[in-house]
């Protein structure tokens, strides 16, 4: 069984130019070919036409790394929940769908060329507090920290986040709390991150409002969009450790 598919691609030669689309149609695509196979296979056709290839990013093409991100029918990542771009596949269209394919889109992410964005902001949010460095001296024996299981298992859950930006693109005020809150969420759960907690929280917000990032939207679009299942719970301890040691000082 083969496919055929219309795409209606975002083209843009950098953040200084005005983009368009562009429709392309391909053919003699598999189901079980992934997205970003596709757009390789798009990508060849135009090659072979003189044309200048659609710039993409990706890596490590296994769902981990969240650098393929695209906003596919309006939709970041595509109409799966939990799911990178490069984990969807051309069976999860219908033969003859129209695929609109755009960068994702954001004041904090201005777009490189065609579907590749600079999200060096999430990385500036991070260096603004998402570690710890206070000195401790060698490692200690594991069980002589015991931390509650429970507790263990949410600052994974939240440490977790890939650091796509799906959430912003999804965010109609392209807000980047459900990251911010994972970041903040998985060190303040541990009592090594607890020390630097006031100072941590307080610099990543202010961060987070200098790369020009929107305020929350409370619509929990980007908890759907989120490849790695963020829970909307990290927001509410963003909140709650900025009130207590960001806003009050404490």
């Amino acid at each position: 069984m083969s496919l055929r598919m219309r795409l209606q691609i975002w083209r843009q030669r950098d953040r200084t130019q005005a983009g368009r689309f562009e429709e392309h149609e391909l053919t003699d695509l598999h189901p079980d070919m992934s997205f970003l196979e596709m757009l390789d296979h798009l990508n060849e056709q135009l090659v072979r036409a003189g044309e200048a290839v659609v710039e993409f990013d990706h890596d490590c093409r296994e769902g981990i790394c969240g650098q393929c991100g695209v906003v596919i029918n309006g939709r970041a990542h595509g109409p799966l929940d939990h799911t990178t771009t490069c984990q969807l596949h051309l069976r999860s269209f219908a033969d003859g769908d129209t695929l609109t394919i755009e960068p994702f889109r954001a004041a904090a992410f201005p777009v490189v060329c065609d579907l590749r964005v600079d999200r060096s902001a999430l990385d500036r949010v991070m260096q603004a507090g998402a570690f710890i460095s206070t000195p401790v001296g060698g490692a200690p024996e594991a069980n002589s920290i015991p931390i509650p299981h429970a507790l263990a298992e949410s600052a994974l859950d939240a440490a977790a986040c890939i650091g796509c930006g799906a959430c912003v693109a999804s965010c109609m005020n392209a807000s980047a709390v459900l990251f911010t809150g994972a970041k903040v969420t998985h060190l303040a759960l541990l009592p090594q991150g607890r020390h630097e907690a006031p100072t941590r929280v307080r610099d990543m917000v202010r961060q987070m409002d200098t790369e020009g990032f929107g305020h929350c939207s409370m619509t929990g679009d980007c908890a759907v969009a989120c490849p790695q299942a963020i829970s909307l719970d990290v927001i509410g301890r963003l909140n709650w450790e900025y009130l207590q040691n960001g806003l009050l000082g404490g």
